[in-house]
């Protein structure tokens, strides 16, 4: 369990924060993008790797709030490098307006961090008829990153420094529907499970970031790509479930990670001199972990890849 502080190959521990797996690291020549920064592990990821001397593009929803958060990170810390930028994931028009703003502003992208998701939502339709947690929380991050791949390899050149793609899972992946893709059943309300949902989600994140990591080694690209599970966070992602939200944060406290451990992972791998040169492994508690079996399916990641495109793809 967590609370034991059992430490694993890294030297970290599922007790580690993210101040803790960056100590000493110096970003001041990275800059990365960061989704979902305005609170939980996107606000805590933003922060630490500002401290930490990275220029961070937060992607959020909403600007006021992203604006409210990079005050507050300045009055922390006056020198940070933060700027705010709109993305609502679940809209394929939005994150091509984002990527096309990003790709003309002239920066550079060393690390992208795909952190926003929802979890356990009540059967939506995003904006564009996809069911929205698979639209948010893959489908979108799908479309950004493929849209920002021209920039990160023309920074990789430039800086000779590899670039890093940081993908949030979760354990949940482990609880996808039996088949694990419901190809045929995106859209399926009759048969539809918000948990399921959510574990369909998560699992195409770890077979999204296994199948860019095969296609970039194959290009011979110094991209590396890798998932995580957070850990049991308390933050607000349950907002749609009152009654579990409430208890969670009611005994979290004793089982539950807080949010500076639980953006501890994904700081570590965006960072850490020691997850150089890895890519397509799945990651918990900064240390590599062991998904499940569909989750190592290449020819599922290939036919979720050839999915996505068929989605995104502009008719």
């Amino acid at each position: 369990m967590w609370f034991l502080g059992w430490k694993g190959a890294s030297g970290f521990s599922a007790s580690s924060t993210a101040e803790q797996v960056t100590q000493g690291i110096d970003g001041t020549a990275l800059t990365a993008i960061v989704t979902g920064a305005t609170s939980g592990l996107g606000l805590e990821t933003t922060r630490v790797l500002a401290l930490r001397g990275v220029h961070v593009v937060m992607a959020v929803r909403s600007l006021d709030s992203g604006k409210n958060v990079k005050e507050t990170i300045l009055k922390e810390i006056p020198s940070a490098k933060i700027d705010v930028m709109e993305l609502d994931l679940s809209s394929m028009a939005s994150v091509r307006k984002f990527a096309a703003d990003f790709n003309s502003s002239g920066l550079p992208l060393n690390i992208l961090i795909n952190n926003a998701g929802v979890m356990a939502t009540p059967f939506t339709l995003s904006q564009d008829n996809i069911e929205l947690q698979f639209a948010t929380n893959h489908l979108g991050h799908f479309l950004l990153t493929n849209l920002l791949l021209e920039t990160m390899k023309k920074t990789v050149g430039v800086c000779n420094q590899e670039g890093r793609i940081v993908i949030l899972s979760s354990e949940a992946h482990r609880f996808a529907y039996r088949e694990g893709i419901q190809f045929d059943k995106i859209n399926d309300e009759s048969g539809y499970s918000s948990y399921f949902a959510y574990g369909q989600s998560k699992l195409a994140n770890i077979l999204h970031a296994n199948e860019l990591a095969r296609r970039l080694k194959e290009e011979g690209v110094e991209i590396t790509v890798n998932s995580l599970h957070p850990g049991s966070i308390i933050t607000n992602i349950l907002r749609y479930h009152d009654y579990i939200n409430a208890l969670a944060n009611m005994v979290g406290k004793y089982f539950l990670k807080n949010v500076q451990q639980g953006a501890a992972t994904q700081c570590y791998v965006a960072l850490h001199p020691q997850v150089k040169g890895i890519s397509g492994e799945y990651f918990m508690d900064s240390n590599k972990g062991n998904p499940a079996s569909l989750a190592k399916d290449s020819e599922l990641a290939k036919k979720l890849w050839e999915f996505s495109l068929s989605l995104t793809n502009p008719k």
